[in-house]
């Protein structure tokens, strides 16, 4: 993002409400202040959900497995105006279909290198049936899964995928 207002993240109190903003890499600390965020699952047709595997120089969590993209939104912006911003910048998709299933979610998670994630983070699902082209700066990998499955590794090997999504995934019911 080359202007600085584009890189900015929304700060927030316990309540949700915005208290300031500040640039998102100084954020990501091992103390990282609350901030907005958003998480996204995508569905297709068949009831599967996109899966993707964050790119190796990602700040907290490389080469983990995911839910299919997450981010920040600006300061002014709408987390669904972000949601299908991330989407297309991160997956080259955009959302037929958007819906908020999880307003209140809120995590803080320290990764193996000290940084922390500290986000109230709305969880939303979109709807797609385009073919991903994924940005190799924000993705790695990508696979269509189950839900079912999905509940099975968060509940069995949760050392496989990010924390966040491990929390979302025993907590909702996005099966077809």
């Amino acid at each position: 993002m080359n202007d600085a207002s584009g890189d900015l993240v929304v700060l927030v109190d316990d309540d949700g409400r915005p208290i300031g903003q500040a640039p998102r890499h100084t954020v990501h600390t091992s103390s990282t202040p609350l901030h907005l965020a958003f998480s996204c699952y995508v569905r297709n047709g068949r009831g599967e959900i996109l899966m993707t595997r964050r790119a190796l120089h990602k700040r907290t969590w490389p080469g983990v497995w995911t839910n299919s993209l997450c981010g920040h939104p600006r300061p002014g912006e709408s987390v669904t105006d972000a949601v299908a911003r991330r989407m297309h910048e991160e997956l080259g998709i955009g959302p037929t279909g958007l819906t908020l299933v999880d307003a209140a979610f809120r995590y803080a998670a320290t990764d193996p290198s000290g940084v922390m994630e500290n986000e109230l983070c709305p969880v939303y699902v979109a709807e797609s049936e385009e073919t991903p082209s994924p940005s190799p700066e924000e993705v790695l990998d990508h696979h269509w899964a189950a839900w079912s499955d999905l509940h099975n590794i968060a509940t069995s090997t949760p050392w496989l995928l990010s924390p966040w999504s491990v929390s979302q995934i025993r907590s909702l019911d996005l099966g077809a």
